[in-house]
């Protein structure tokens, strides 16, 4: 018997999931945060893939330390495959001078798993010669029995004003994969990322207009998984509130195994009551891409500073490269 492997869903707007990249980013806006994602993946076939998160944070100023809960759904329509897990973050910050930062952060979450295989295909059911698909098969399965399992992740996070790197380690447990009708079983691959950003600030210009706040970001995100290994790019320009942006998934110069996957465009508002929109389209120029027709993604986010900011030595500000990006 053949093995199939995979890999976790991705959000090409990484930096707005900022639960779902890292447990270290728990509360890195020092504000209530909360959030919700949205992507659509290959609408051009008949059946695609969708992702859905949400997520709620809080920093607290006397513990030092950050709370979070997220909700993260994924759906497969063809195998009727999803998944959904419920994610309690913990992080602590630390302060190794007045500019820099680290915060180490903690995952635990509540993982539920299940499918049906009423779509599939199997080769028994294929007639080569009268070209037809026969409507049984003896390999037929007719569901994925529904299974649990606790899933634990760590990250780090190093932060200045305007620099942030950080690493995370999602299910470093290996979680049980279990499969239907059989007794055997596989582990869930530890999925390594490591991530980072910068963020330049130019100096206002008579001809940009008073008070316009103008800023270009530079991301990335490198993610390895079991024989998987995927790398995110992405560049932002803020101007007043409005973003554009423009990014690469792949890993250029891999003769022996060759990914190169999209081109993102990125379209955004950042507004000063605190809410940051962002719609993204992953122009595919891998050979699949005709087919597929890309991948379509939406985020939101809304934080403010609960409480009297004056009290508690809380800042008038959050950190500049987390203000319109994570």
């Amino acid at each position: 018997m053949g093995r199939v492997q995979g890999q976790d869903f991705h959000f090409s707007q990484f930096y707005s999931a900022p639960l779902y990249l890292n447990p270290a980013l728990t509360g890195s806006s020092e504000m209530t945060r909360m959030g919700i994602n949205y992507r659509k993946q290959w609408p051009g076939l008949e059946f695609d893939f969708k992702g859905y998160s949400a997520f709620v944070d809080h920093y607290s100023f006397d513990l030092k330390s950050g709370i979070g809960l997220a909700v993260h759904s994924f759906n497969e329509q063809h195998l009727k495959l999803s998944s959904t897990e419920v994610s309690f973050l913990y992080s602590y910050n630390l302060d190794l001078s007045d500019t820099w930062n680290v915060r180490m952060g903690s995952q635990t979450s509540y993982v539920m798993k299940n499918g049906f295989f009423d779509n599939s295909l199997f080769g028994d059911q294929i007639d080569v010669f009268n070209r037809t698909i026969q409507p049984g098969s003896t390999d037929f399965l007719t569901t994925v029995d529904p299974f649990n399992y606790l899933d634990l992740s760590f990250g780090f996070l190093l932060t200045t004003p305007d620099v942030w790197f950080g690493g995370s380690a999602h299910h470093v447990n290996n979680p049980t994969i279990r499969y239907s009708g059989e007794n055997r079983h596989d582990f869930m691959d530890t999925k390594f990322s490591a991530h980072g950003g910068v963020q330049f600030d130019f100096e206002p210009q008579n001809y940009w207009g008073e008070g316009v706040q103008r800023n270009m970001t530079v991301m990335g995100n490198y993610i390895i998984q079991g024989p998987f290994s995927q790398l995110d790019i992405s560049s932002q320009m803020l101007y007043d509130q409005y973003i554009v942006g423009l990014g690469f998934r792949g890993i250029p110069g891999n003769n022996r195994m060759p990914n190169q996957d999209s081109i993102i465009f990125l379209l955004g508002f950042s507004l000063e009551s605190g809410i940051v929109i962002g719609y993204s389209y992953d122009w595919m120029i891998s050979n699949v891409g005709m087919y597929t027709k890309g991948s379509h993604e939406f985020s939101m986010r809304y934080q403010f500073m609960a409480g009297d900011p004056r009290k508690r030595n809380r800042r008038s500000r959050v950190l500049k490269c987390f203000k319109s990006l994570i």
